[in-house]
């Protein structure tokens, strides 16, 4: 599908057709998606928490507000924030930077000592907005993903962090959770897969200086 017939396609499915997975050549792609989603500074501050067992999914579902959708999707993506963003974690992406570029220690320092000084004055609770902004960024990449590859999908921010955290046991991870995303085949039966999308004129919300 070209990609805004894609767009005008997705819609934030409400009823999941439970019996329809999707394939794991697909799964691999939302996974590449969401590596090369484009984050602050390169740091990628994020991780991808895949869930397709269904008794973690009803388990979930209770912490979720009950959104039917949690349980009945093919998967649940959890996209989660790391904890500890501090000079080690600094150093580990410039490490990498190095090896995959084999960019010389000299040219790297600048840049990395700015970084190491900046988040060091930054307070742990807005590094957790700064992370969580890049989350948000990553399941936009994830939605078009979704629906180019005609994959459903319902962005939540609707669910219980502190359940999550526990059941997944993702604070021996390093994680806290701060999105949700069940992703499948829409139900037949969803009313709300028919109806005409709704956004003001596009004249109202695109200001051009030419």
């Amino acid at each position: 599908m070209q990609t805004i017939e894609a767009l005008e396609w997705r819609y934030a499915t409400k009823k999941f057709d439970a019996s329809k997975k999707v394939d794991e050549h697909k799964i691999k792609r939302i996974k590449e998606a969401f590596n090369l989603t484009p984050t602050s500074y390169g740091l990628q501050p994020l991780k991808l928490i895949v869930i397709k067992d269904d008794a973690t999914k009803k388990t979930l579902l209770p912490h979720s507000y009950n959104q039917s959708q949690v349980a009945e999707a093919s998967h649940l993506l959890v996209f989660c924030i790391e904890n500890c963003i501090d000079e080690n974690f600094i150093l580990e992406n410039f490490e990498l930077i190095k090896k995959i570029r084999n960019t010389p220690d000299d040219v790297l320092a600048p840049y990395k000592n700015f970084l190491i000084n900046y988040f060091k004055e930054m307070s742990e609770k807005d590094k957790k907005i700064w992370a969580t902004n890049q989350a948000y960024l990553a399941m936009g990449n994830i939605l078009t993903t979704c629906a180019i590859e005609q994959i459903d999908a319902c962005p939540m921010e609707g669910f219980v962090p502190e359940k999550y955290t526990e059941i997944l046991q993702l604070d021996q991870l390093q994680l806290t959770p701060v999105l949700v995303m069940p992703i499948g085949y829409r139900d037949e039966n969803d009313e709300f897969s028919g109806f005409k999308k709704v956004r003001r004129p596009i004249n109202e919300t695109i200001i051009e200086f030419n």
